[in-house]
């Protein structure tokens, strides 16, 4: 009977996490399904086809773009030895730490009429004025589209190079015997077999890029995010804003059941039991050189370029750049990461424990419930934040109404609503890391425990705890540093006069004025390499 009642004290506790951070999206839900809006009226009846349209035309180029760069990259990198193929593995990666408003606004300096390649293409051909020569305008959709998928095709490289190296060696090899190019071995063999892979990447991408914010504001292409910005700060309706994030959600819904319904009809029926050193083909002379140069002119374009710029500006403008606001706003982003961190990590421990010891059939539907969040974009998530915060605070002062004592925002203008916002957005992250964990230990410790009289508590405390230390401190620097990136909730929730470096970085990126922060950027940057770094040590390890 003890058992079971400290049983049900672990259920309550998980029950009650998965219902406080899905309580956002069920308000956000219920909002979008109210009566009309006239903004929203408006908007459907002027401009949000528009919107819509630009929405899906950035989701297929992007995803387009992504697969033209990474399917032969993974290939490459995974079946193929050429040289510098051990350094690419990895490098191929370095585009993810580059937040895509950053990488928009160096190109954008560098393209525009008034930046350095015009500038030298005029010298050249003593071209005087824009009517003499056609020059392509960045700052529009198939920019934007270029832009993000820089940024994003890492997720389908490394996704389909991990497919690829657990498919067996010998059904290329048994390709190979039937006559078939390295070409056709690719089209027939790898794709159709690394097809759930892809679509679950391709899911994840089109996720991504309908939560962007920052590029397609900075290039003035009008999307449903930048809809859900507008609306909120522009015409200052919430229902508006709730019920354009209701579109947003159900293009998420199809992306979400597209994926799953790619796994469900995936079997995998052989798998090789190691990747090792050995390459299905070997690329010499021009052809590896060929291999090499795509690599290099990829990564070039996608990181050292926009990183080279960046630390010339920090050189150029040290003194403007580094000043007592970049250790303000510094020190404000570590604070705000560091508090979610530490709380995602708190709440994952406990939701996957009662997981490990929970008896029902339902005992992963915490879980579940508690990670929904991480598939809501930035703009949205703070939508569905502020609604069940204002209600409270609004609640509260009507309470409070004619006593004197006026409480004011009290959760909705602080600190409180990003923390809230950002443990909803990344707890998933968090769980994912400590449930993967969890799953190393062996249900033989926990009978250990439990025949030396320990309880479910001592048990995590002193058994499961220094055993998950590696995997709580991966989940917390994943955490930490998605939320120093973290962008639309924060420049939707902060409260006034509060700044982290993400939005200090935008402000100055949407004044045309980088350069005055590019110490700022360069840091998010290098503390975003942190996760690659996990990454590719975690993928050398399994090898």
């Amino acid at each position: 009977m003890q058992l079971k009642n400290n049983l049900s004290h672990w259920q309550l506790i998980a029950w009650v996490i998965g219902i406080c951070l899905s309580t956002p999206l069920a308000f956000l839900i219920f909002e979008s399904l109210q009566g009309e809006s006239e903004v929203f009226s408006h908007l459907w009846n002027t401009v949000l086809w528009d919107y819509i349209s630009n929405t899906v035309w950035l989701i297929v180029g992007v995803l387009l773009l992504s697969a033209l760069i990474a399917l032969p990259l993974g290939w490459l990198t995974a079946y193929c030895h050429f040289p510098g193929k051990r350094i690419f593995e990895w490098a191929l990666m370095l585009p993810l730490a580059m937040p895509t408003y950053i990488i928009a606004y160096v190109y954008t300096d560098l393209l525009d009429y008034a930046g350095p390649v015009q500038i030298q293409l005029r010298t050249w051909f003593n071209w005087t004025s824009p009517d003499d020569y056609w020059f392509f305008d960045i700052r529009t959709l198939p920019g934007a589209i270029v832009m993000i998928a820089l940024v994003l095709y890492p997720y389908l490289y490394l996704i389909f190079k991990t497919a690829l190296r657990e498919q067996s060696f010998k059904l290329v090899q048994a390709s190979q015997l039937m006559g078939l190019s390295p070409f056709q071995s690719f089209l027939r063999v790898s794709l159709p077999l690394s097809r759930g892979a892809i679509v679950a990447a391709l899911a994840l991408i089109s996720m991504e890029t309908m939560a962007d914010f920052a590029t397609v504001h900075y290039f003035a292409v009008s999307t449903l995010t930048t809809a859900v910005y507008d609306t909120w700060l522009g015409y200052y309706s919430l229902t508006a804003a709730a019920k354009i994030s209701g579109i947003m959600l159900l293009f998420l819904f199809v992306a979400l059941s597209l994926e799953k319904m790619s796994r469900k009809s995936q079997v995998v029926h052989e798998r090789q039991s190691g990747v090792n050193d050995t390459s299905l083909y070997e690329l010499n002379g021009r052809t590896g050189w060929l291999a090499t140069l795509f690599c290099c002119l990829v990564l070039i374009v996608a990181f050292f370029i926009p990183v080279g710029i960046l630390f010339s500006y920090a050189v150029d403008y040290f003194d403007q750049a580094w000043n007592d606001e970049f250790f303000t706003y510094a020190w404000q982003s570590l604070k705000i990461s560091f508090y979610v961190s530490v709380i995602a990590i708190l709440f994952s421990i406990l939701v996957v424990f009662y997981q490990r010891i929970g008896e029902q059939k339902s005992k992963s539907l915490p879980g579940k419930v508690s990670s929904m969040g991480y598939a809501l974009p930035g703009t949205v998530l703070a939508i569905a934040v502020l609604l069940p915060l204002t209600l409270f605070d609004d609640y509260l002062n009507r309470w409070f109404s004619g006593t004197g004592f006026e409480p004011g925002l009290l959760l909705s203008g602080t600190i409180f609503a990003m923390v809230f916002a950002y443990v909803v957005r990344f707890y998933a992250i968090a769980h994912g890391a400590v449930e993967a964990s969890f799953v190393r230990i062996s249900p033989s410790i926990d009978m250990a425990s439990a025949s030396l009289g320990k309880n479910h508590l001592q048990t995590l405390g002193r058994v499961h705890v220094p055993l998950l230390k590696r995997g709580i401190l991966t989940a917390g620097l994943l955490v930490f540093i998605e939320c120093m990136k973290e962008l639309p909730a924060a420049l939707l929730l902060r409260p006034f006069n509060f700044e982290t470096l993400a939005t200090h970085v935008f402000q100055f990126v949407s004044d045309e004025q980088l350069e005055l922060a590019s110490i700022s950027a360069l840091f998010i940057v290098l503390v975003g390499l942190i996760p690659l770094y996990l990454v590719n040590r975690s993928m050398e390890q399994q090898k």
